[in-house]
């Protein structure tokens, strides 16, 4: 489990096919602290760390992780990508970002950025729709592992904030529009959604609980705060 919270930005020194596996040898400042099996997050992913030195340390992806996250059109870029790094939680540790797991959930493409002035900037992000029913304005989501809360959610796209220590601090710095970012939403939300399929319930309605009885309803909800984003 990761926070979102960037530790450092490493560089993509090698990266290469063989048959379903993608390797990727990633060079980072923490290396020489790594141990072989551990996890870190690249970008947004959970990968596992297959081998190090003092300079750097190789990862690898089965086609899955290729395919769900933006890794599949590295390998044709090649090497000196810069990434967003981050060692896995460890117990006692403060958790100061959200629950990340480093399940890529797609990739999003950056739509527009605006300089909202002091150093902060707006970004929006345009996104599948099966990422965009897990968007909730005011909920989490990371973008290339960053740990970020979401300002509005339109039907196709959504905003967040970049303060200055998190443009200076990860490579979202550097994105430009057309860029794509690994987008994995809220576990919570996930869990949520899946428990009362919310996609299936007509507006009005809601699930009954075990026995029958439910008085929850969208407008219920809509009354107690929550904002409900209908696709």
């Amino acid at each position: 489990m990761f926070t979102g919270l960037v530790e450092t930005v490493g560089r993509v020194v090698k990266i290469s096919a063989a048959g379903s596996i993608v390797s990727m040898r990633i060079e980072s400042p923490f290396s020489g602290e790594l141990k072989k099996g551990q996890s870190v997050c690249v970008s947004g992913a959970c990968l596992t760390v297959v081998n190090f030195d003092n300079t750097s340390f190789s990862v690898e992806m089965m086609n899955e992780t290729v395919i769900r996250t933006k890794f599949g059109a590295l390998v044709k870029k090649g090497a000196g990508t810069a990434v967003n790094l981050e060692r896995a939680l460890r117990a006692g540790d403060r958790f100061d970002g959200h629950f990340v797991l480093g399940h890529v959930d797609g990739v999003g493409t950056v739509r527009s950025l605006r300089d909202g002035g002091a150093g902060l900037y707006m970004i929006e992000i345009e996104a599948p729709s099966e990422i965009m029913r897990q968007i909730v304005a005011k909920g989490c989501v990371a973008l290339d592992g960053v740990s970020l809360t979401v300002i509005d959610s339109r039907d196709s796209h959504f905003s967040v904030g970049l303060i200055p220590a998190t443009l200076s601090d990860s490579t979202l710095g550097k994105a430009r529009r057309g860029d794509e970012l690994n987008i994995e939403t809220d576990i919570i939300g996930k869990y949520i959604l899946t428990k009362f399929s919310l996609s299936n319930v007509p507006r009005g309605k809601f699930p009954a609980d075990a026995g029958g009885r439910s008085n929850i309803s969208f407008e219920r909800l809509t009354e107690m705060g929550w904002q409900i984003n209908e696709k």
